[in-house]
């Protein structure tokens, strides 16, 4: 292998073991975190799968929704990452790291997968939660790897979202405003909570752009019904979005500090 690109991804896998370490030292956020996703599971859920008021087909509304609430459980990790940038900023701490030999796109890579690691805890944390509750998803070895491969991939979207946005405002405070405005529209016009056929005809047309839809899409084919023949799209739009979104936040990067 190419000794630059050997040094490249060394580089990149530093800098996320180093944000990593950030969550071992501080383990009170995966707990903290976990509320939100066990409130959908276990009350929205609990309450429309009793009602019966939105057709799933043959599965309950509990195993058509968990993929989506893990989905957003990560989701709400990593898009909030551009923070810690801000943060990272306003201490010099982000001055010293672009004045190392390090890539920009390194940088950039590594912070998102670090987001991409922190998700798998997030998802690990509701898919044992849905087990608890006895909601009735496949625990497929093979399925489960490609679950956490997507989880990654999701993280490290909206990572890179995150640090584009931290690019364009100068304070942690937008950044938490302007991420919130984006990721609530993302979740309800996607398919997560409700199944596509239901929706009128103009928001199916955002839920096809959504590029959430197509990670909870595999998400629910991994987990719930075991249909991968839509997982090659999947896949494609999730890795195709993922790479474009991390190369604009490498290209905006050093406005961070401008």
């Amino acid at each position: 292998m190419n000794v630059g690109l050997l040094k490249y991804i060394r580089r990149i896998m530093t800098l996320t073991e180093f944000e990593i370490r950030k969550l071992l030292h501080d383990q009170t956020q995966v707990w903290i975190r976990i509320i939100q996703p066990a409130l959908w599971l276990l009350v929205f859920g609990e309450a429309f799968t009793k009602l019966k008021a939105i057709p799933t087909g043959n599965y309950t509304y509990l195993q058509f929704m968990t993929p989506g609430v893990l989905a957003q459980s990560v989701m709400f990790v990593a898009i909030f990452y551009g923070i810690t940038v801000v943060w990272e900023r306003d201490l010099g701490l982000l001055n010293k790291l672009l004045s190392t030999p390090t890539p920009r796109s390194a940088i950039v890579i590594g912070k998102a997968l670090s987001a991409g690691v922190r998700g798998i805890v997030q998802a690990v944390a509701v898919f044992f939660l849905a087990l608890i509750i006895q909601v009735d998803i496949s625990i497929n070895p093979l399925h489960l790897i490609v679950v956490l491969i997507i989880v990654i991939l999701l993280g490290m979207f909206f990572a890179a979202l995150s640090m584009c946005l931290a690019s364009l405002v100068r304070t942690r405070e937008r950044v938490m405003g302007i991420g919130q405005a984006i990721t609530m529209p993302l979740f309800f016009a996607s398919n997560a909570i409700y199944p596509t056929s239901i929706l009128p005809t103009s928001l199916k047309a955002i839920v096809t752009i959504n590029p959430l839809s197509y990670v909870i899409d595999g998400l629910r084919g991994l987990l719930v019904t075991n249909d991968l023949s839509k997982l090659p799209l999947d896949m494609f739009v999730i890795v195709s979005a993922t790479a474009l979104m991390i190369v604009l936040a490498s290209w905006s990067f050093k406005r961070i500090i401008s």
